[in-house]
């Protein structure tokens, strides 16, 4: 019997040490991440190749932008049943252009925003009106962490940090984490796809001078499409600690076309119908 036993553990202890052999032979799925560079390096290697994943120089040549779709907002996460159509009109920082939005909503178009010079304004035919302060500060604080400020601005500034953070998932997707941190420690985390490099999350924190707390501002990029050579998200959500806020369905879209200077000017009022 003992004999008996000592053959069994003999086997026994065999087995798992051939198991333990194969299982070595199966190559990781984690990724491998290029050897001899450091984090900061190899987070400027995957910013740069999210750049060129957008479109690389054709990207920064965008002069304009519009698009058709529609927008929802949500309360607790949970859809508050109001879906908004909309054209947006953007203006990109280049060519000496300053950057601007106009939003045209309803399907009469007769409710208008216009975004420029660091103000907000609701334009009718009746006139202009501010927008509120706390609205105007939401909109030009995501526009300065936007993934468009980051490129432009961000990674050229004095003092930045780029740092790689390994891999996260995003909806089910394996992403590289890479953080743009400012000289005065403002940061930035993007979520890269790690098979198209195109992002797939943004999110950045910020204080609540209410509260006196952080919080956290996410958005997320699904359905690429390319237009015009430029890969373009037609899915765009946003969260707010956590909760879903807002999201876009973009059904068209057209870039470089030429756009007119006085859509952009909020005394220039809309005709009476």
């Amino acid at each position: 019997m003992n004999l008996f036993l000592a053959l069994l553990l003999a086997l026994g202890f065999t087995g798992s040490t051939r198991l333990w052999a194969q299982a070595n032979t199966i190559p990781s799925a984690a990724p491998v991440e290029p050897k001899g560079l450091t984090q900061e390096q190899l987070g400027k290697k995957l910013l740069d190749e999210m750049i060129e994943a957008l479109g690389g120089e054709a990207w920064f040549s965008r002069k304009d932008m519009q698009v058709e779709a529609r927008t929802a907002a949500f309360f607790q996460g949970r859809p508050n049943g109001i879906v908004i159509q909309y054209i947006g009109y953007r203006r990109f920082p280049v060519a000496g252009q300053t950057e601007a939005e106009r939003l045209v909503f309803g399907k009469k178009h007769d409710v208008v925003q216009v975004w420029t010079d660091g103000s907000g304004y609701e334009v009718t035919y009746k006139g202009r009106n501010t927008l509120p302060k706390d609205q105007v500060e939401d909109y030009y604080r995501r526009q300065d962490h936007s993934v468009e400020s980051v490129i432009r601005n961000w990674i050229k500034a004095p003092g930045v940090m780029i740092i790689s953070e390994g891999s996260t998932m995003v909806e089910r997707r394996v992403a590289d984490k890479v953080t743009v941190l400012s000289a005065n420690n403002d940061a930035v985390t993007l979520d890269l796809d790690a098979t198209s490099h195109l992002p797939l999350r943004r999110t950045f924190k910020w204080r609540n001078n209410t509260y006196k707390d952080l919080d956290e501002e996410a958005e997320t990029y699904d359905d690429y499409h390319t237009v015009q050579g430029l890969p373009t998200p037609y899915n765009i959500t946003r969260y707010h600690n956590g909760e879903m806020v807002n999201q876009r369905f973009i059904t068209k879209v057209a870039y470089d076309q030429a756009l007119p200077a006085d859509l952009f000017n909020p005394d220039n009022l809309l005709k009476k119908k």
